[in-house]
């Protein structure tokens, strides 16, 4: 009976194992939320929403963006290279970083408008290196398909976040709970994953400053494409952590922090599964010239389905929800939720599609819509401090603007797609002529 009821396709089980890992790790902070709302302030997630939008910017161009080349070589030795090529940058960012917080920490403080931020500062580089190397991590063990590994280290990390926030937060009053959970969580899940790597030791011989260099200037486009338009879309996503504290407060930031977290839980759940799997799978098929078109309709319609009925359960009962297990003082929160569930709805369905551009190698489309999307935000918010509108109006504009974006990205990722067919048709007709 257990049998019949394991998914068939390698890839249904694939995604099962990482949803399986994720929704434990996911439910945890889901469970400990109603407690730590109760010992943290607004104002206190507002500070962990500013740390956690310098971190994101940052630790997203850690590797160079060359982990997400370490899935795209048919050989193990140059996947282990370019691992050690990310390896690399991550070090070297993270150490400039260093230097410029200790040299202009009073600087980014008064930037930030935040005296709180300041002592904290002093983390981000060591947060973005476990950031940079959570990322090559993960891509190797998921290029080695090693997804109960991943798994188990996100359930590790949401362990040792948990246990990190709670007891510290009991102890002493402020973000230090909050903050210092997001840093040692990320610790105990990179050791995990690491233990994967240090298990290839023939492989690590084969790591050589010849192939690095090499490697490097083969997958190029992705750090020379891959960091500007990087910076433009973490950017782009942060800006809320990094301007809501200014336009209209730090505890309405807070409000804002934790309705996304509650409202993203299902992409970071599902969404985020099925994505690294379909990387994998898409690559393949590209790989063997075969069509990747019906694979990525298939995903469409799959998302869409899990999509649709929890933006409309989280929609209509996020009022009520929100105030009853986090607290009347968070009621804000669940009216905040109900727009960020209609923008869940499309960022859903779309973002997980996004990795096709790397598997095609036209990196510069998905900048130039990056760039679109940092421009179109920066507009977006200067409009709303400019005019001064309230804040219920700025989250429906909000959510126009959303919509229109992600529209013209999948559009961009469908017609991506169908020129990557038609390339692989090409060299097939060239191989049978041949």
């Amino acid at each position: 009976m257990i049998k019949r009821l394991k998914p068939k396709s390698e890839f249904s089980r694939n995604v099962l194992t990482l949803m399986t890992g994720t929704t434990i790790a996911q439910a945890i902070p889901i469970a400990i939320s109603p407690i730590l709302t109760r010992i943290y302030t607004p104002e206190d997630f507002g500070v962990l929403a500013l740390f956690v939008a310098i971190t994101a910017i940052f630790g997203s161009i850690a590797n160079g963006r060359y982990e997400l080349a370490i899935m795209l070589p048919k050989k193990d030795e140059d996947a282990i290279n370019i691992f050690a090529l990310g390896f690399i940058i991550t070090s070297v960012i993270s150490l400039v970083l260093l230097v410029l917080v200790v040299a202009f920490n009073d600087y980014f403080t008064k930037l930030l408008n935040n005296d709180e931020i300041s002592v904290w500062l002093y983390f981000v580089p060591i947060a973005v290196f476990f950031t940079g190397l959570w990322n090559i991590l993960n891509y190797f063990n998921n290029r080695k398909k090693q997804y109960a590994d991943l798994a188990k280290a996100t359930i590790l990390r949401s362990i040792a976040g948990a246990i990190t926030q709670l007891s510290i937060g009991l102890i002493k009053e402020g973000a230090t709970g909050l903050i210092s959970g997001q840093i040692i969580s990320q610790l105990f899940a990179n050791t995990k994953l690491l233990k994967n790597i240090i298990k290839e030791k023939i492989l690590l011989t084969r790591i050589s400053k010849v192939k690095i260099i090499v490697l490097a200037k083969k997958y190029k486009n992705f750090m020379i494409h891959g960091i500007p338009s990087t910076l433009a879309d973490t950017g782009s996503l942060q800006l809320p952590s990094l301007l809501l504290p200014k336009l209209f407060g730090l505890a309405t930031s807070g409000y804002f922090v934790l309705a996304k977290k509650i409202i993203t839980l299902p992409s970071g759940i599902i969404a985020k599964s099925m994505s690294q799997v379909f990387f994998q799978e898409l690559t393949k098929k590209k790989n063997d010239k075969e069509d990747t078109l019906p694979i990525l309709i298939s995903m469409i319609k799959k998302l869409f389905i899990i999509a649709l009925p929890i933006s409309i359960i989280i929609f209509f009962s996020s009022p009520y929800i929100f105030p009853f297990i986090f607290g009347e003082n968070w009621s804000v929160s669940g009216d905040i939720a109900q727009y960020l569930a209609l923008i869940f709805l499309i960022t859903f369905i779309v973002s997980p599609l996004s990795v096709a551009f790397s598997v095609s190698m036209e990196l510069k489309k998905v900048a130039y819509w990056q760039y679109l999307y940092l421009i179109s935000s920066s507009m977006f918010f200067f409009v709303i401090y400019f005019y001064e509108v309230e804040f219920k109006v700025f989250l429906f504009t909000f959510v126009i603007h959303e919509y229109i974006l992600y529209i013209i990205y999948l559009y961009m990722i469908i017609k991506t797609t169908q020129r990557m067919d038609i390339i692989n048709l090409k060299g097939n007709n060239k191989t049978c002529a041949e």
